[in-house]
């Protein structure tokens, strides 16, 4: 899966390690944002370019972060086409696809670790949109 991976510099070390993380398990990533964590980096920035890839489809699902996952969700979500959940924990990654085929996960590096933000995004990756009634609802969102 190509998945595009952004962040301010507050989440640069944790974009650093899931970049890694998903590479190791197969995945091609696109490699946006901050270029370390001691140079200041719009949040606002880093997520329109992975909203960018992902509404483009450039990138299949995305993955946005900055200190809380706040800032960077909100940004994202401005453009069209973007459903991105902010998550922090599993159950709520694999809700956010199951019921609200969310393309985009949003975490914050002040707020998760390395070992949770890899969980929460195998929950994320791994789960598929349940339809049915859920997808009247996603298709509600877009009007």
């Amino acid at each position: 899966m190509i998945i595009s991976i952004g962040s301010d510099h507050a989440g640069y070390m944790l974009r650093a390690a899931l970049r890694d993380y998903l590479q190791k398990k197969g995945h091609q990533v696109l490699d946006r944002g901050a270029s370390s964590s001691s140079e200041p980096y719009s949040y606002v920035q880093a997520g329109r370019m992975v909203a960018k890839d992902v509404s483009e489809g450039a990138a299949e699902k995305g993955i946005a972060i900055c200190g809380t996952g706040i800032g960077i969700s909100i940004s994202c979500n401005k453009r069209l086409g973007i459903r991105c959940a902010l998550c922090l924990n599993e159950f709520m990654a694999k809700m956010a696809r199951r019921h609200n085929d969310a393309n985009i996960l949003a975490m914050g590096a002040r707020v998760v670790g390395v070992s949770l933000a890899e969980s929460i995004t195998d929950s994320f990756l791994s789960a598929t949109f349940d339809g049915g009634r859920h997808k009247e609802r996603v298709d509600d969102i877009e009007s």
